[in-house]
């Protein structure tokens, strides 16, 4: 049964396009069968793994609203094990469309339901926003991340987002968990950075993820050539820390275990 995740943050520029892209392509790169989900209208998840937005035929647009078949809108990426729901601006008007659908905050729950034994890992890009959308991610994941940047306004908001995550679990998905919160654009040289990473470590202790992403060139060049950066520059520090991170949720959840006992039974 495969396990999803939601990256979620009203706050827009923390990190969380970077975040869905580079995980999901790090779970992939370790050999988890892992789905994309570009939930955002901006759909740079769908162009940040190679996709041409004008080749792109049907989205999760179509499924939402048109009832299409998700299975017939999902594309092989470049990369073994990860596979993209592509978004598309349309996106931007589901939320009225689906304003008078009866159980409109579960459109993408049953929509993944069909194929979530496929894949080990479902990571959902949410817009930056706590709309319709956003409200549909978080009730058909199973946790969520929540990326929070290094910087002085790094705790504003992030209340507003956890309150909307409770009322959540009270009202349409009581099994959804907090998977961890993830600081990004890290610099170590920064006093501020540090001061920020203990600050948000002290409110929120064991639910801050050890692994931390640096800012880091080769991240930021890489969507630019429609590649995680993996796929970019394996060496980067951006893409260690990534991998760090599918690595530490992989423990977490104890499926390194599980993979390596596949490999046996296998050889």
């Amino acid at each position: 049964m495969g396990k999803i995740i939601g990256i979620a943050n009203q706050k827009g520029g923390v990190g969380k396009t970077t975040t869905a892209i580079n995980l999901a392509a790090s779970l992939a790169v370790l050999e988890y069968k892992t789905l994309l989900v570009d939930a955002d209208p901006q759909a740079n998840s769908t162009t940040g793994v190679g996709f041409d937005l004008h080749n792109v035929q049907q989205s999760l647009y179509d499924c939402m609203v048109n009832q299409s078949i998700i299975k017939d809108v999902i594309l092989k990426s470049d990369i073994p094990n990860l596979d993209l729901v592509p978004s598309h601006i349309d996106l931007v008007g589901a939320e009225i469309e689906m304003i008078n659908y009866p159980n409109r905050e579960n459109v993408l729950k049953e929509l993944l339901e069909p194929i979530k034994n496929d894949y080990d890992f479902i990571v959902v890009d949410c817009s930056p926003s706590l709309g319709l959308i956003t409200v549909n991610a978080l009730t058909a994941s199973d946790s969520v991340i929540v990326p929070v940047q290094c910087e002085f306004f790094a705790l504003e908001g992030l209340g507003k987002l956890l309150n909307t995550i409770k009322i959540v679990q009270n009202r349409l998905n009581t099994s959804l968990e907090i998977e961890g919160i993830l600081m990004t654009m890290y610099d170590g040289r920064l006093r501020l950075c540090n001061q920020v990473v203990s600050e948000v470590r002290r409110h929120f202790e064991d639910l801050v993820f050890n692994a931390i992403i640096h800012r880091n060139t080769k991240l930021s060049e890489a969507p630019s050539f429609g590649k995680p950066v993996i796929l970019y520059d394996a060496d980067s520090k951006g893409a260690i820390n990534y991998l760090n991170l599918a690595k530490e949720i992989l423990q977490k959840n104890n499926m390194t275990k599980m993979k390596q006992e596949e490999r046996i039974l296998e050889s």
